[in-house]
Order: structure tokens, then C-alpha cells, then sequence
């Protein structure tokens, strides 16, 4: 037996060597799906198949990349160049360059990126004179990508009465003629955006039998990596590719299907037993990355969904620790423990910052852990993302801020004077600046001096650049008579439409960016929270401003050195740290909110926090808090069902923590709520509805809902008594101030350090 094969262990070997017909490997986290999808393709070399025979499609070129160098290192260079390997959209614009004219297209067409696509969709709605407020290009795209990868034309998503009416309810009923103004108006330009790639390809096949069965002689042997995250267009064609030879393999894990807002439909790889009934299924099941607790907690997770394909994760590594499940009185006392704990762990395992990473479900969630980091002057980078106030939502944000303080920045003015939309465009703003710069004064004051000074702009633009001059002004004037920085800040995003323009939207990006200004105006009620309780009273928004342009002056970290990484669990996908840590494991968080109006929502929700745990190798901690700012508002927050989950032997509660009780939803309960769509059109109308509404657990919460807090008189205070605090958990009094008019505490607190307390403003419990 060759040399290689003797580098597997029984069930991938099995794996490796079978080729007599279709084969699914279910490839638990670990497990080496990797070097077993290279081994099955040096192995169907040495069987003698020629190298371009060999089809091999992966969803990234870093996968494709990977697994070329691995197959040059056994068989030589020379062989792996000649094999058809590369993502599905590389690999299928070849195939559609070599073919084009059968479709009508050139074979030098371009291929439209995002930009590109969105430029043309402005135009699409411009020259149909709809309203670009509400006809956004990212939704409309959102759209009609979802058609595409459902392999529905503009003139069937015409037919589909459900996905018009939805676009109805969300006033785009013009939808359906913009994708096909689009479709025309890119094939016009001899273009194709990602999505035709996948399209066009099937159209080309399904509408040439003698290519289809060129292409089905031509490819002897079809290998797809992690197959559970194809979409609907992807699985139609390799199964066209396929259908006569049935020579295919494909590798995947159900358990980390977690790209459905993608269009990764799971039933591709649940179901494709239906499609090849010869199918044979391989599990590797060894995890060679994590410890033997891990996998246990993991394994006791992922066995509450029903709809699954089976197996038995183990580990043959050292058992390990139990997974620590800390309970935080906030969110903003979750950052500390998490930083505090990464502090312990470094310092005990000696492990690069690089080997520690801190998961969270949305991006949102990342600043309090910054602020946390920060003050412990622990590094960290942002993966696959950036810095919270490097965000284009919160710079803007920021920008208006910076012109309530300082309406001479020309900066800030230069940023906002034309977002949110109000038809003052470059040239505008061009001659506004040469105006300044002649006359050496601000924008602002070339604004506000127009009507003596008129750099040649007509009365149109006059009234446009005076409604922005007021707006301004009256931010201005609300910051000089209002003192409390939340308010202004919440009056300017309001007034400035920052938030406003993003409701009608309900992209998963334009989610992300709401959720980024709520917490950006969470920061500002925190803010001045902790401020007033410390005996500030007035807490401006200079203030603010000078509190959060600290946190971007360090957003900047020298290149090179050593952080930690911080990142959705949707990013961490394919990922491994020595240490991991899982933030904000709540009700509406994880789950989210969002995505609990089904099982089949729920069991993927439960797949993530899956993905999740499989990311550490050592070392993983999970943190809920008891209370969050959501939305402008201190909540309750109830520790997710998917701790429950997890059988308790593998887990390690932190003191006080309570994981609660909610009754599990039948097995018929789980069954009913699933639906498996009969046709393309039933699935892609279900992919148009409109998402619901967010329907949060999480209650206001009071200050006094810490078990007897209140405010107290001085009298009932000693130094050394203990005290539990809503926000900052618990500490003991350290000096009890009378020598001012307001009397004041000091307080070491456990985990959130020295605090200055005013006690006509502090709520809290004595212990």
C-alpha cells in the first residue's frame, strides 16, 4: 500500500479508497476533512485518472490554494496544475468563458464586483424614477442575488405571487422590473456579476444536452468541499455533472451549516441520499484538534437536533478542563472578567496573545470588549472586520457629533454634508471648498455666508445647503443648553436620519449597522450612567467625545505585534485557538432575536454556538450577563437555552451562576415546524418573506432589581462592608467620604476595579 495511505487513520482510509460510486463524508470539526479530500485526490491519481479529469470544487481560494500545495508536495507539480481545482465561481467562469456564445455572451465578458453591481442598480432606479430611499441597491441585490442562486428568472419571480406580495409590504413592488432591467442592462454590457457565474452555467447546461454530456464524459470524478454550505444552484449542478457517472465526493459536516442568511441551503447535504440512493456515508469522528471535555460538551450539544446526520465525535487527547461558565452581573462586567481571565490564562499557559480569540454573534457586541481590552492594555485585532469607532455607521455618527462641538471641522462636515442623502453633490462641495480656501475660512463658514458670497451655485442647491445649515445649527444649539450627552446624541442620529435610513432595509449588513449606532448610543448612556454616579453632574458630550477619541487613538496598533482576535462565531468558522472565549451566550443573542421563529432557525442558532466550542483547543469559557443595554435601556437578560443543553458534568458554573429552566419543545413540535419546499419556487418564497419582527425576552430592568438595592443614607455605610452593585457586581466599601456636601463611597469591586460612588445617585444592595 502506498506510503500515504499508511498517514490515515481506519475511517479515513476507508473514505480515501472508496470509488465505486457516490460517497458523502461527514466530517466532524477536527477531523481532518482537509488532508482526506488531498488523499482522495492523490489517491485517484496513482488509480490512474488523468489530472484533468478530476473535478474539485471548494467555496474559498485559501481552501483551493491549501489543498494544490499538499497535492504538489506527493505527486509533483507538473500533475497538480493540470487538475480542474478552484471555487465554484472560478471554476464556473471557465467553463462559461469557453462556452460563452451559447448564452449570447462574449468569452472576454467582465465580471461585475459588488460596486459595480450597486453603481448600475442606482442607475436601474434612478431612470425608472422610483425613490432611492426606498429602492436601496443593497436590498434590491439582496434580492435578486437570492432569485439567481434559487435559479429564478425575472420573469418566473414575476409569477411568484408570495415573493410580489412581500415586496409589496416592503413598497418595492417594482422589484421584479428592476431584475430584469438589471439582467438586460449587464448583458447588454457583456457582463456578469458572482451570482450569474452560478446562473449562467446552469442555463448553459440545461439548455445544451451535447455540452452537458461533453462536460459529464469530461469530468470522471466530481470531489465538493464543505458541501453543506452549497446553495440551491450549486447542488443543481453538480448533480447535473453527475448525474450519469455518479462518480462524486463530497465532504462536509451538517453540524457546521450555519450559512443559511447565504442562501447555504442544509438539506443539500441532509438529503442527498434522495438524489444518489447508492450513496455511501463515511464520519470521521477522531477530532485530533480539542480535548476530550470539549467534544463531550460539544457532542451533548449538537445531539438536541433532530434533523441531522448522526455521529460520535471523540477526542484521544488529554481531557482537559471543564468549560467555565461565568456569570456577569453586566455586559460591561463581562468585558472585565473576559480580560481578566485572558490575563490569568496567558500568564498560566504562557501562550502568544495569538492563540486567543473572543466570539461574540454580533459585531455589535464588540465595543464594551474593546473598552474592557483597552484598559488592560491587552492587544487585540479585529478579524474579518474593524475597530468598533472605525466602523463607516459610527465614524458618521461621530462626524455629526463633531459638528454639534465644532461645526468649523471641515473633516466632519465633509463626511456628512451629503449622508443621508440630500442632493449636495460633489461639485457642490467642491466649490464650497475653493470658496473656503480663497477666502481662508472654514466650509462651515462659506456655508453660512453664501448668500453675500455666491461661488456660483444656483437657487436649488441654495435651499439644500440652508435645510443642512439649520440641522446643523440646531445640533449646535441642543448641545450649548442640553448638558447630558445621551440625549444629544440620540437627538442627532434621530434628526440626521442615520438610523432612519437604514430601517426600510433588512439586509443582514444594514441589521449590522443598526445594531452598531444602538450601541454607539448605548455607550453614551453608559457613559454618563457611571459618570453621574461617580458625582459628575453635568456629562456633556465633549465629555463623550473625549472619552471615545481615546479608544479610536489606539485603534491603531503597531503591525506585527502579537493580539488576540476578536470576531462573530460566523468568521471563525475554520478557525482553531488554543484558548477560546464565547461572549453574551443569552436568550436573543444566542439564539438570536432574530432567528427563532422556527425549529430550523433554532437548530442552526444551536450549530453556531457548536462552531464555536469546536474553535478551542485547550481552553474555552463561556459568559452570559444579567443585564445588557439593548436599545437604549438596561434589560434582563436570561442565560441561553443552549447551556441547558449541555450536559453540567462538562461544564464548570461559576458561583452564583443559574442557568434557569424552560420547557423543550416535543419532538413533534421540532418535526411540524419543518417544511421541506416541493419546488424551487416554494423554497425561494419562503426566502423572500419578510423577516419578523425581533420579539426580545429581555425586559427594562431597574436599578433596584438587584435584590435590595436602593440609595442609602450614609449612616448605614462602614468601610469593609460588602456591597453588590447592578453594573459593577460586587466590591467592598473602602472609604466612606463625608468631608463634601455629597457624600461619596469608595468602592473596591471584585471584578471592575477602584469606582468613586455619589450616594444620592447610587443604587445598590449591602451583602
Amino acid at each position: 500500500m502506498e506510503q500515504y495511505i499508511e498517514q490515515l487513520n481506519e475511517q479515513q482510509r476507508a473514505a480515501v479508497l472508496y470509488t465505486d460510486g457516490p460517497e458523502l463524508v461527514i466530517a466532524g470539526a477536527g477531523s481532518g476533512k482537509t488532508r482526506v479530500l488531498t488523499y482522495k485526490i492523490v489517491h485517484l491519481l496513482y488509480q490512474g485518472y488523468e489530472p484533468w479529469r478530476i473535478l474539485a470544487l471548494t467555496f474559498t481560494n485559501k481552501a483551493a490554494r491549501e489543498m494544490r500545495e499538499r497535492i504538489e508536495q506527493l505527486v509533483g507539480t507538473d500533475t497538480a496544475q493540470k487538475l480542474w481545482m478552484g471555487t465554484f465561481h472560478s471554476i464556473f467562469a471557465r467553463i462559461l468563458r469557453l462556452n460563452a456564445t451559447r448564452i449570447g455572451y462574449k468569452s472576454s465578458f467582465t465580471i461585475y464586483d459588488t460596486s459595480d453591481s450597486k453603481s448600475l442598480v442606482k442607475s436601474i432606479v434612478k431612470d425608472m424614477d422610483l425613490d432611492d430611499k426606498v429602492y436601496k441597491p443593497s436590498a434590491l441585490l439582496n434580492a435578486i442575488s437570492s432569485a439567481k442562486n434559487m435559479l429564478i428568472s425575472p420573469e418566473r419571480y414575476a409569477e411568484l405571487k408570495d415573493v410580489r406580495e412581500a415586496d409589496r409590504q416592503a413598497r418595492r413592488p417594482q422589484t421584479y422590473a428592476i431584475y430584469r432591467a438589471y439582467r438586460d442592462r449587464c448583458f447588454a454590457a457583456n457582463a456578469m456579476d458572482f451570482d450569474d457565474l452560478l446562473y449562467y452555467t446552469n442555463l448553459l447546461l440545461r439548455d445544451n444536452p451535447d455540452l452537458l454530456h461533453h462536460y459529464q464524459e469530461y469530468f470522471r470524478y466530481v470531489l465538493v468541499d464543505e458541501y453543506q454550505d452549497t446553495n440551491f444552484a450549486q447542488h443543481v449542478i453538480v448533480s447535473q455533472l453527475c448525474s450519469e457517472s455518479h462518480k462524486l465526493c463530497v465532504v462536509g459536516d451538517d453540524a457546521q451549516s450555519i450559512y443559511s442568511f447565504r442562501g447555504a441551503n442544509i438539506r443539500n447535504i441532509l438529503n442527498l441520499k434522495n438524489s444518489y440512493p447508492e450513496l455511501k456515508i463515511f464520519k470521521l469522528e477522531q477530532n485530533y484538534r480539542s480535548t476530550q471535555n470539549i467534544i463531550n460538551a460539544a457532542n451533548s450539544l449538537i445531539e438536541k437536533n433532530v434533523e441531522q446526520i448522526r455521529k460520535q465525535v471523540f477526542s484521544k487527547n488529554s481531557v482537559g478542563k471543564r468549560i467555565d461558565v461565568v456569570q456577569s452581573y453586566s455586559d460591561f462586567e463581562e468585558g472585565y472578567l473576559v480580560a481578566n481571565r485572558i490575563s490569568q490564562v496567558k500568564m498560566r499557559t504562557h501562550d502568544s496573545y495569538e492563540e486567543f480569540a473572543i466570539l461574540y454573534r454580533t459585531n455589535a457586541q464588540s465595543r464594551v470588549l474593546e473598552e474592557s481590552l483597552r484598559k488592560r492594555n491587552i492587544p487585540y485585532r479585529i478579524y474579518g472586520g474593524l475597530s468598533f469607532y472605525q466602523r463607516k455607521e459610527v465614524k458618521d455618527a461621530v462626524a455629526y457629533f463633531r459638528m454639534a462641538l465644532n461645526p468649523d471641522d471641515d473633516e466632519a462636515l465633509k463626511r456628512i454634508i451629503n449622508y443621508p442623502s440630500r442632493g449636495i453633490g460633489e461639485t457642490t462641495l467642491n466649490k464650497l471648498m475653493r470658496s473656503a480656501m480663497t477666502r481662508n475660512i472654514s466650509i462651515w463658514q462659506a456655508i453660512n455666508t453664501l448668500h453675500e458670497e455666491n461661488p456660483g451655485l444656483n437657487s436649488g442647491t441654495l435651499k439644500k445647503l440652508d435645510a443642512f445649515a439649520s440641522l446643523i445649527n440646531e445640533f449646535v444649539e441642543l448641545n450649548r443648553k442640553e448638558a447630558s450627552a445621551d440625549t444629544v446624541a440620540e437627538t442627532i442620529i434621530n434628526r440626521s436620519q442615520l438610523m432612519a435610513v437604514l430601517m426600510s432595509d433588512r439586509t443582514p449588513e444594514s441589521i449590522s449597522k443598526r445594531e452598531n449606532l444602538s450601541e454607539l448610543l448605548n455607550g453614551a448612556k453608559q457613559f454618563v450612567s457611571q459618570r453621574t454616579e461617580e458625582g459628575v453632574t453635568e456629562v456633556s458630550l465633549s465629555d463623550f467625545m473625549a472619552e471615545i477619541s481615546l479608544a479610536t487613538d489606539q485603534d491603531s496598533d503597531t503591525a506585527g505585534e502579537e493580539r488576540i482576535t476578536l470576531m462573530t462565531v460566523h468568521a471563525a468558522k475554520g478557525l482553531e485557538f488554543n484558548n477560546v472565549f464565547i461572549v453574551g451566550v443569552e436568550e436573543d443573542l444566542l439564539p438570536s432575536a432574530l432567528s427563532q421563529s422556527s425549529a430550523a432557525e433554532i437548530e442552526e442558532e444551536r450549530r453556531l454556538l457548536y462552531v464555536a466550542l469546536t474553535r478551542a483547543r485547550n481552553y474555552c469559557m463561556m459568559s452570559y450577563a444579567s443585564s445588557r443595554y439593548r436599545n437604549g435601556m438596561t434589560a434582563i437578560c436570561q442565560p441561553s437555552r443552549f447551556l441547558r443543553d449541555i450536559s453540567p458534568e462538562y461544564l464548570n458554573l461559576s458561583s452564583g451562576a443559574n442557568l434557569g429552566s424552560t420547557p423543550a419543545p416535543s419532538f413533534a413540535s421540532y418535526r411540524s415546524s419543518y417544511h421541506s419546499p416541493s419546488s424551487p419556487a416554494q423554497s425561494r418564497t419562503a426566502k423572500y418573506s419578510q423577516p419578523s419582527q425581533p420579539t426580545p425576552a429581555a425586559a427594562p430592568l431597574q436599578q433596584n432589581e438587584v435584590s435590595g438595592a436602593a440609595i442609602h443614607n450614609v449612616t448605614e455605610l462602614s468601610e469593609g462592608m460588602r456591597i453588590e452593585h447592578p453594573r459593577f457586581g460586587l466590591g467592598v466599601i473602602t472609604v466612606v467620604d463625608t468631608s463634601q456636601p455629597d457624600a461619596r463611597i469608595h468602592v473596591d469591586f471584585d471584578n471592575t476595579g477602584k469606582r468613586v460612588l455619589l450616594l444620592k445617585f447610587a443604587r445598590f444592595a449591602i451583602k
